[in-house]
């Protein structure tokens, strides 16, 4: 598959079943020895007890062969289990195969998306879908071998039911066929209850992911009722659609066993002319026929769910992403920006630029604009003289590392967060970042240093070190530019003196320019210029520090 080609699902798993062929076909041969072994185990079985009854009664036990029905069902038995075991195996070997095809793709989908798309998602839509529509898609494929194991159950039951003529042949092959048929219609009633649990399923876990966040606010404001409430009302949506579809699925196990029954019941009667334990032979084996539908009704009943899964990951897959158009294609992108906001002043490499201005005037949106995560306005901003809209938000990312102002942190240690910026970066390296964000005493401290476990979101830092972490972080990039949001909010004098003049001293060796969102004077003095988002004249709007 080409970079940049229409993707789904579908065209993934095609690719990536090419790839695990072999596991495939081996989990459909042994799907179809699973369901033969049962066949013939219980068919056999059924011949053997009524047999060897019939001989103690006509008093000619003594002369009845035990010895080789019950080897052929110790082996049947062997078979099945082996069969079993090797089914399980190689399909899920594939399907977790496959799908490490699939999840690679569709974060990567969500990360190029466009703002509007990518902020659409709340956090349990997201997690549903990356998490339980991929994992309805994962079971789909471990269920492939179905429709083998239906063919192994037939074919079986349709040789050992030929011993009592064709009438039990006809019976057992017009009960499966007719099985399959209506358990297709019910598994079709079932598409809507599927769509119910999936989009239930999310929107209890965007309540959960809520109030998760909020657990202090919500105790200090007493709220937790309220909380109580609405978590309860969420899992009660889940739990009815859950039900519609149980309701929806138990029609199918009603079908099964009704057919079941009839399948025995015909093909014993219709073999019983040639004796009880061809008889019962026909009975067991056209039992085990129907019996051996099961995974296949399995399959039909999810694929509802299946279809809506596909059809809820495919829309995260087919989002129009905005690609780089530079001006003059053989022009390399040039890393002066300018601001229409700033009388479009340039700023160069190794500026430090002050962006101050009343809370709520846009501050935070430039910056966040900057790096794709959100959508701008065409004619507000350049960059190497390209408007900053045709410039892809994932080539955006490139040029800017971001210290954002809610710190936001991985579930980890210190060094998985940091590396999150360069993964190559060595310990040395990590610690210069700590350094230069004033934390590297702090860290040291830790009982396993870089390898400390910080918790969700550094919930075992205090804010500032989180902050402080956070624009480590940002330091370790090796991005032309830094886009710092309040990167000493919250600290106090003496250790925002220390960020300040350590940052400034990496600058200064790296040459990367700073564009820092403060309201603070002593940042405000450690740049070189200072550009207001509310002036009364934009000519203004910048000066010297």
């Amino acid at each position: 598959m080409t970079p940049g080609s229409p993707q789904s699902v579908a065209s993934i798993l095609r690719h990536a079943a090419s790839e695990h062929r072999r596991s495939l076909r081996r989990a459909a041969a042994a799907g179809f020895a699973v369901a033969a072994a049962t066949v013939l185990l219980l068919g056999l079985s059924g011949w053997f007890l009524t047999a060897a009854a019939l001989a103690v009664v006509m008093g000619s036990a003594h002369i009845f062969n035990y010895m080789l029905p019950a080897v052929a069902i110790r082996l049947l038995a062997i078979v099945r289990t082996g069969a079993r075991y090797g089914e399980r195996l190689t399909g899920h070997d594939a399907a977790l195969g496959m799908m490490a095809r699939v999840r690679p793709v569709l974060f990567r989908a969500i990360a190029i998306a466009r703002p509007t798309r990518t902020f659409g998602f709340s956090t349990g839509e997201a997690s549903a879908r990356l998490v339980q529509d991929v994992s309805v898609i994962e079971a789909a494929v471990v269920r492939r071998s179905a429709p083998w194991s239906l063919l192994g159950a037939m074919g079986s039951a349709g040789a050992l039911t030929l011993l009592g003529g064709w009438g039990p042949v006809v019976a057992v092959g017009v009960t499966v066929l007719a099985t399959v048929a209506l358990a297709a219609v019910v598994a079709r009633a079932m598409a809507r209850p599927a769509r119910a649990v999936l989009l239930a399923n999310g929107a209890l876990k965007d309540v959960v992911g809520l109030y998760g966040s909020a657990a202090a606010e919500l105790r200090c404001y007493d709220l937790e009722d309220r909380a109580g409430a609405d978590v309860a009302e969420a899992g009660a949506v889940l739990a009815k659609a859950q039900i519609s579809g149980v309701n929806a699925a138990s029609w199918l196990d009603l079908v099964q066993s009704v057919a079941l029954a009839l399948a025995a019941a015909a093909a014993f009667v219709l073999a019983m002319p040639s004796g009880a334990p061809i008889a019962a032979l026909a009975g067991l084996a056209a039992a085990m026929a129907v019996d051996g539908t099961a995974p296949f009704l399995r399959d039909l009943a999810q694929r509802a769910s299946v279809a809506v899964a596909t059809d809820r990951l495919d829309e995260i897959l087919t989002q129009p992403v905005d690609r780089y158009c530079p001006s003059q294609d053989d022009t390399p992108l040039a890393f002066d920006l300018s601001f229409a906001a700033f009388g479009w002043q340039t700023f160069r490499q190794g500026d430090r630029v002050a962006i101050v201005g009343k809370s709520g005037c846009g501050k935070t949106s430039l910056v966040e604009t900057l790096l794709g995560l959100r959508e701008g306005a065409r004619g507000t901003v350049r960059i190497g003289g390209d408007d900053g809209v045709d410039i892809a938000p994932d080539r955006l990312r490139t040029i800017f590392a971001l210290s954002p102002q809610d710190a936001h942190l991985i579930v980890g240690t210190v060094r998985d967060n940091l590396l999150l910026a360069d993964p190559a970066a060595d310990d040395a390296r990590l610690w210069a970042a700590l350094h230069d964000a004033a934390l590297d005493h702090r860290v040291a401290a830790l009982a396993l240093g870089l390898d400390t476990w910080i918790g969700e979101n550094g919930a075992c830092l205090s804010g500032g070190e989180r902050r402080r972490l956070s624009l480590a972080r940002a330091l370790l990039s090796r991005a032309p530019w830094l886009s710092l949001d309040e990167p000493t909010e919250g600290l106090d004098p003496a250790t925002e003196e220390a960020v300040l003049a350590r940052v400034s001293a990496r600058l200064g060796l790296t040459g990367q320019g700073a564009l820092i969102v403060t309201h603070s004077a002593r940042v405000r003095h450690a740049c070189n210029l200072v550009a207001d988002m509310t002036p009364v004249d934009a000519a203004r709007s910048l000066e010297a520090a």
